[in-house]
């Protein structure tokens, strides 16, 4: 055979795993049916702004392992992920902590927005919540689940709340301090230049084929490996032979503005029901700070507008719920029956992974396959 691995799809995932095969000496072929690399992740570069294709990937982490593993290809800068919502054109600080309470109840300490929660609360009555709508009522109260979930849940599902399995949001988190910042982890940030500088370097050296279909020749491709990386679709690499799983899918529509700061933030989450995107991205954001901005008279922006997946668009989100769940089960128990094939990535495991995630995943998967070898973990 003339690779030790194919590894199909350039994500961040194949990317990961393509880096730890070459380092281990090992001979390795990338394709992927996209016209570049970098999966989701891809930027492209417009009027001198770094623009997220496929929505805005932010990362984050806990594990100083996987942090300074990522910076050693590109330095992070120091992006803090602070959210806006509009409802209705009146803005709230995300996640929920003080300056959203203070926004929507005019309460100024920790002890009157918890009796405020916790009133609202006990008015719902609710023992065993049945789904997500109850389940939100509980844990959040009526305010804040009317204003800030009900609407952009709805929107981000096509699914009314009341027919969302209640595990979806096993909690929301409310912060009784007035910290702004999205996530708890420890490092976060943005890759200086954009994330095409972390896949170019973790792809160096390495053979790619990009606007290649693994589908188009699997017997050529099936046979020119011994070990075989999958990061597509699970039911889609089985022929769908038990079914179709279920994907949420996204359709992003960029614009080119004549100003050079839109709207002062790099997310804006739209929580009503009539606004038909989720959120608004300003990529200019999360590389240019303060009066940065404006050393480019334009700005980028990108509103992200939910739909249900069908073929010819691009899987996002799998939707886990227990129907699906258990159709990903057989799938999975037949996957390991594939003894020369690694299934890894959102796709081939139907779960979602944030980024740090992934990277762990990846090596995960190759300490699994090459025992011998040890990663950065």
């Amino acid at each position: 055979m003339k690779y030790d691995v194919l590894i199909v799809g350039a994500g961040l995932f194949g990317c990961v795993f393509a880096y730890l095969t070459n380092k281990a000496g090992k001979k390795c072929l990338v394709i992927d049916k996209r016209k570049h690399t970098g999966g989701n992740v891809y930027c492209e570069n417009v009027c001198g702004i770094n623009v997220h294709k496929y929505g805005a990937h932010i990362f984050h982490t806990p594990d100083k392992r996987i942090w300074d593993f990522v910076n050693s290809f590109v330095q992070f800068n120091r992006y803090t992920n602070s959210p806006l919502a509009n409802y209705h054109g009146k803005l709230y600080n995300l996640p929920f902590n003080m300056n959203t309470f203070y926004q929507m109840w005019g309460v100024t300490t920790p002890e009157a927005a918890a009796q405020k929660i916790n009133s609202q609360r006990n008015e719902t009555k609710i023992i065993t919540p049945e789904n997500l709508e109850q389940q939100a009522l509980t844990l959040v109260g009526k305010d804040i689940y009317e204003t800030l979930v009900k609407g952009y849940t709805e929107k981000q599902w096509g699914r009314k709340c009341t027919d969302l399995p209640a595990f979806i949001i096993k909690r929301l988190p409310v912060r009784m301090t007035f910290d702004n910042n999205y996530f708890n982890d420890t490092f976060q940030g943005i890759p200086q230049g954009g994330y095409n500088i972390l896949i170019n370097n973790l792809l160096e050296d390495i053979e790619v084929k990009t606007e290649t279909d693994f589908f188009s020749d699997r017997n050529h491709f099936e046979n020119c490996a011994g070990t075989i990386v999958y990061t597509g679709k699970i039911d889609e690499f089985f022929e769908y032979c038990y079914g179709k799983l279920d994907y949420r899918s996204l359709d992003f529509q960029h614009q080119i503005l004549d100003t050079p700061n839109y709207q002062g933030n790099a997310v804006i989450n739209f929580t009503d029901s009539k606004t038909p995107y989720t959120r608004i991205i300003e990529h200019k954001h999360f590389e240019f700070f303060g009066q940065e901005v404006y050393k480019i008279p334009q700005t980028v922006i990108t509103k992200e507008f939910p739909q249900e997946y069908k073929d010819g668009l691009e899987p996002y989100y799998p939707v886990n719920d227990k129907k699906n769940n258990e159709l990903h089960l057989k799938y999975k128990e037949l996957a390991l029956t594939h003894k020369n094939v690694v299934f890894g990535g959102r796709l081939a495991e139907y779960r979602y992974y944030d980024m740090d995630k992934t990277v762990k995943r990846a090596a995960e998967c190759f300490e699994e396959k090459f025992v011998n070898v040890n990663t950065f973990l």
